[in-house]
């Protein structure tokens, strides 16, 4: 079934009252079907049981903050979760990503920047059991690629390493498909936020930078002295076809 804004659930958990009412009215004009939870100590409950397509999630709560309701609901949670965070605090957005959030926004939030990202969630979450496509960074190739011990299958959305399952969040999995589906060229940050995220990059955004940290490790790349995902400075990302 192809998602629409009108069979889409939304969970808002945010205690700033005037701000997820105005949140609330606005995405329910635009379709969406959106409840909001104030208190962080309920939150975790709520998602798990409702299970909601999407959650926008404050960091700051009472009861319990975001950081932690991320971290709790992740495992029995597979929906995307937009967190809202400080502005300035880079801190904040790198943890949020760390506890398996998809995607975060720095308030003061602007509506529509709020609507175009949770379209984008969607796009991914529609396509999540298809190979990524952008016209620009992909082209038509084999759903599965192989780099000695290290093999990516995108049919399956999965990983191995050595035969071991490599433990991936949705989004790292799109990140590395789409650098290894593309392996030898380098990508730009441009390219992948228009590849992953349907959005242009703002020159500042570090959620890339963040996941490429991540993924490293976990395919038995080296995260200090880098052979397989290679950071090329002023350009981008380069997966090496030989390692």
């Amino acid at each position: 079934m192809e998602l629409t804004t009108d069979n889409w659930r939304i969970l808002i958990v945010e205690d700033d009252e005037r701000l997820a009412s105005l949140t609330h009215d606005y995405l329910q004009n635009n379709g969406f079907s959106v409840s909001i939870e104030s208190h962080g100590g309920a939150a975790v409950e709520r998602i798990l049981n409702e299970q909601p397509d999407l959650v926008v999630l404050d960091l700051m709560l009472p009861g319990e903050d975001g950081l932690s309701i991320c971290r709790r609901v992740r495992p029995r949670y597979s929906g995307p979760i937009l967190m809202l965070t400080a502005r300035t605090d880079d801190m904040d957005q790198i943890l949020g990503l760390e506890m398996g959030a998809d995607d975060y926004i720095s308030k003061p939030v602007q509506p529509r920047v709020l609507l175009a990202r949770i379209r984008a969630l969607m796009r991914r979450a529609a396509e999540k059991n298809q190979p990524l496509v952008s016209s620009d960074a992909v082209s038509e190739g084999p759903v599965r690629v192989q780099f000695n011990e290290l093999v990516i299958d995108s049919s399956m959305r999965e990983a191995w390493l050595s035969g071991v399952t490599v433990d991936l969040t949705s989004a790292e999995f799109d990140l590395l498909w789409l650098l290894a589906s593309n392996a030898g060229r380098v990508l730009s940050r441009e390219e992948i936020f228009a590849a992953l995220r349907g959005i242009e990059y703002d020159g500042q955004d570090r959620s890339i930078d963040v996941r490429v940290s991540r993924i490293r490790p976990k395919i038995g790349d080296d995260p200090i002295h880098p052979r397989r995902i290679k950071t090329v400075r002023s350009k981008g990302y380069l997966f090496v076809k030989e390692a």
